[in-house]
Order: C-alpha cells, then structure tokens, then sequence
C-alpha cells in the first residue's frame, strides 16, 4: 500500500498548524505531482474523511470545510465561484460522487449524497440526495442514519465527550 494524498494532507496539515514555514508546502507539491491533486494544508478537513481512488484529481479551496467521515471520490472540485467571497462548508458523514462540484457559498447538511457529475450551487439539507446540473434534490431520506449504517455497513462513531451532536429529526417530523 502506497501513501495516498489524505496521509500526506494530514501530515502537512499538522505541520501548518505548528507553524513550519517549508514543508506543508513541499508534501502539497508532493500531494499534486504523485496524485494531481490540490489538498492545501490550510483547509479544513475533518477526521475519518477518506478520498476515493487515493485522491486522484481532487481540488479543494484552501478556506473550504470539510466534516468528519465524509466520503469524496475522485474528480471532486469543492471551491469558490467568482464574485463571491464565501466557501463551501460540508457536514458530517457526506457522500460525494465522482467528477461532483461544489461550488460558491452552500452548506451541506450530515448524511447528504451528492451524485456523479453534479454541480451543487444551492444548500443542500441534512439526509438529501441531489444530482443533475445544476443539483436538484432527488430525495429527501426520512432516516438518514439507518441509511448510512444499511448502505455502509457500519455505524457512524460516537462524537467525543464534549462535543456537541446535532441531532437527526424522527421520521414523523420529515414532511416530503
């Protein structure tokens, strides 16, 4: 097994951190010429992400954020759009399908899928499934925790102690 590009992001990400001037910006190189991928150290990336295909392609804005345990497959462009200042800021336990962009000032809400090949220019609620270009909602999952753990197989990890969860509304709440 190789080092893919999110081993070398988190890397360069602890170092920025730190304060080292040199070497976020040597391993962000090293990240673009093995994988051709732009993972800044600036950005924020949360813990348990994962990048499909070892992060080939992936650009992502260096003031963009990223939640924990999200899944980004390759081709993926999460960036500004021109005249606006504000970035993309992606939830918890977000899906996002290969060659998607998202674009310009949008929240992405936990347990959202993007499909293939969308372009996401409008907020995107919690458990919704949206494609097409521009993305428009699919579906809206009336428990999208049960989803995650039927399509992923696993359940997503308890926050930590003095983290605040946001919760997921019951299914009766969820109107269609």
């Amino acid at each position: 097994m190789g080092i893919d590009a999110m081993s070398l992001y988190r890397l360069g990400h602890k170092l920025h951190r730190r304060g080292v001037p040199v070497l976020p910006a040597v391993l962000r190189k090293a990240i673009h010429f093995l994988h051709g991928s732009y993972l800044p150290p600036e950005a924020e990336i949360g813990e348990g992400t994962q990048l499909g295909y070892g992060g080939m392609g992936i650009v992502i804005h260096k003031d963009a954020k990223i939640g924990r345990h999200c899944l980004i497959s390759h081709q993926v462009t999460v960036g500004g759009r021109s005249g606006l200042k504000d970035l993309p800021v992606i939830g918890d336990y977000v899906r996002i399908g290969a060659g998607a962009k998202i674009l310009g000032n949008v929240r992405i809400g936990d347990f959202a899928i993007i499909g293939a090949n969308a372009v996401v220019v409008k907020d995107v609620a919690p458990g919704t499934v949206v494609g097409g270009i521009p993305a428009r909602e699919i579906r809206k999952d009336p428990d999208p925790l049960a989803t995650y753990e039927r399509e992923m197989g696993l359940r997503p990890p308890m926050a930590r102690r003095n983290e605040v969860v946001t919760p997921i509304p019951p299914a009766s709440s969820v109107t269609r």
